[in-house]
């Protein structure tokens, strides 16, 4: 983003999940299907359904389905959809591009997630993608309230010891920037995942990045920008991985 202020040394920063770390697409649209033919819908294309990816899963199934929140048929095909996801969130996922490069230039620096995922799949997801190791913190769908509620940056950031005006969250939505922004943390929204650009852009991040391969320049900017002070110590365990 043009004009904006250099960012300052991270002393923790916070991940999204979906369509920032991991291309998850294929299984999510695989789960959504299930539930619509389960229930006699007929299926929708990939694209169609990662566009209402974002906002949780019950959004996303009233979003696929065409229904209202408050519709008796909602409860069905949340419930198929969830059962089925649980034990297939990483049967086509793979790293989204640059992700394991930028995860490898955080070492050493205090990782969270915050997705609003249910935790039941989110958990297996990064088992099976290897990422479970690198977070301290994970803080999921059913765990408070979603992005872009600004507690969700908070619940993630506080275990670690760190104000959110000394981290960086990154995200591909703007439910991402948002809850970033409104937590007074530096934000960096990643283009190609499931939002649009034009709304990833209006949600204002300080900075946009094509993919996570930029990440670890930008971290060798902000470090050569003033004094690398000290990472602050996590003071708990939080809602830690595991």
């Amino acid at each position: 983003m043009s004009g904006a202020p250099e960012p300052r040394w991270p002393h923790a920063i916070v991940f999204d999940l979906d369509g920032t770390l991991a291309d998850t697409k294929g299984d999510i649209a695989a789960a959504c299907n299930h539930a619509l033919v389960t229930l006699g819908r007929a299926p929708l294309g990939v694209e169609e359904i990662a566009a209402f990816v974002g906002d949780g899963a019950r959004k996303l199934v009233s979003r696929s389905f065409g229904v209202a929140d408050m519709d008796p048929l909602l409860d069905r095909a949340v419930a198929s959809f969830s059962a089925y996801y649980e034990t297939h969130a990483a049967v086509h996922a793979r790293w989204m591009p640059g992700a394991e490069d930028a995860l490898q230039a955080c070492a050493g620096l205090p990782l969270a997630i915050v997705t609003n995922k249910p935790r039941s799949a989110t958990l297996p997801l990064l088992e099976a993608l290897g990422m479970k190791r690198r977070f301290r913190v994970v803080v999921a769908g059913g765990d408070g309230p979603l992005k872009p509620d600004p507690r969700a940056i908070r619940a993630a950031l506080e275990p670690l010891g760190a104000d959110p005006r000394d981290a960086w969250v990154i995200g591909d939505g703007p439910q991402d920037i948002a809850a970033g922004r409104a937590a007074g943390a530096f934000t960096l929204g990643v283009l190609g995942g499931f939002a649009k650009e034009s709304a990833l852009r209006a949600a204002g991040p300080h900075r946009v990045l094509g993919s996570l391969h930029e990440l670890p320049a930008l971290l060798q900017r902000a470090a050569l920008a003033g004094p690398r002070d000290a990472v602050t110590s996590p003071r708990g365990a939080g809602r830690a991985v595991g």
